[in-house]
């Protein structure tokens, strides 16, 4: 991997015009967005309303920082790695359960400390898992779309990621996390009667799982109905409905929301969407709904793309980054308007987080590369 590494060159091309424009807003519009959401909870904990919109620019900055190193990668290089992610990403999820080494936040044990900053464990694990579905999908094709055999190794991966997922617990992550894999294989030829056997069988376990757990079954039933006990459990969801609802058809303008002033709990990470909604209206949550289906349609033109010109592990992976990045933007949107249960899942490239952020910074990076590599053919370079 070094020696390739050593030979790095980015081909000289121009990529996705679209879909670096759409980027682009989605990350800028998040970065304002978190300094106006953030203003009253950062100035009662910090005393600097800014402090959150400071440390979301630095995150910005290493993100940035990191995508321009994934860009110049090969998608060779990864593919002739895909094992070793596998195995970074399961023993990320492993070592984040051992006392001293993780620690938790709100209950969930999510987060290995790495000296002055934490490391969210569920975000670098995730993106291993997918390049190693992707790198299956690509040597297993036929295989794939002929046997349940061929089901049966990402699957089982799959299945033992999501149970150390749980056990933080992470419920939304590993939800994200097996959907994004289930795309994948279907894209790459996998039987759809086979998958949805296997999403039956992970229904009803996630139906036992809640069943089983009261603080699973409670958010369930607040979900059902919030205004049922509007000061209790259904709190969050009222307040953050009542936020969509002010907003109306152009918003109430940037930095004018109220139920950012400590109504709305998570106002910058989880229901970051909420204010956005409340500020800048049904117009605004239409062009951020907008940016991030062109982000979906270019990113599956891009895998369509390399998969016809027989990069088979660029286009799944480029299937599976932007499957990503939107299932869980529309999942995230879906929970802030009372769709969904609460999950804890962040708004990709928007809320606040540093490992979200940066990671997201290099998943699109990825996608970019995917871009590139398909592009070279016809400028007549090699591959």
């Amino acid at each position: 991997m070094i020696r390739a590494l050593q030979t790095i060159q980015l081909p000289r091309v121009r990529p996705d015009t679209a879909l670096l424009v759409a980027l682009a807003l989605i990350g800028g519009i998040g970065l304002v967005m978190v300094g106006s959401a953030s203003v009253a909870v950062a100035d009662r904990l910090t005393d600097d309303p800014m402090y959150f919109f400071y440390r979301q620019a630095v995150f910005a900055l290493v993100g940035l920082v990191a995508g321009f190193a994934v860009l110049h990668v090969p998608m060779r290089v990864w593919q002739a790695n895909t094992f070793t992610l596998l195995a970074i990403g399961l023993v990320l999820l492993l070592i984040v359960l051992i006392p001293g080494i993780g620690h938790a936040v709100n209950g969930a044990r999510r987060w290995i400390d790495l000296g002055p900053v934490s490391m969210q464990a569920s975000e670098p694990a995730r993106f291993c898992l997918i390049l190693y579905v992707a790198g299956y999908a690509a040597r297993r094709q036929t295989e794939l779309a002929t046997s349940w055999g061929g089901l049966f190794r990402p699957m089982f991966f799959m299945a033992l990621a999501s149970f150390l997922l749980l056990i933080e617990p992470d419920f939304g992550a590993a939800a994200v996390m097996v959907a994004v894999a289930a795309i994948v294989l279907f894209l790459a030829g996998a039987r759809l009667t086979y998958l949805l056997v296997l999403g039956s069988l992970a229904g009803t376990a996630v139906v036992g799982l809640v069943l089983s757990s009261p603080y699973r079954l409670a958010r369930l039933v607040s979900f059902a109905d919030p205004w049922a006990h509007p000061y209790a459990s259904g709190f969050q969801l009222t307040q953050s409905l009542i936020a969509i609802g002010r907003g109306e058809i152009a918003g109430v303008g940037l930095g004018n929301s109220v139920q950012k002033l400590l109504y709305l709990p998570e106002t910058h990470t989880d229901f970051l969407f909420a204010i956005y909604a409340e500020e800048f209206g049904l117009l605004g949550t239409v062009l951020l709904i907008g940016l991030f289906a062109t982000v979906v349609w270019r990113g599956f033109v891009i895998a369509r793309r390399a998969i016809v010109a027989g990069q088979l592990f660029a286009g799944f992976v480029a299937y599976g980054m932007s499957s990503w990045l939107v299932l869980q933007a529309f999942l995230n949107i879906a929970v802030n308007m009372g769709l969904l249960p609460t999950k804890g899942l962040t708004l990709p490239l928007m809320s606040y987080g540093g490992s979200s952020l940066v990671m997201m910074c290099v998943l699109c990076a990825l996608l970019i590369r995917v871009d590139i590599e398909t592009r070279v053919p016809e400028k007549g370079g090699a591959r």
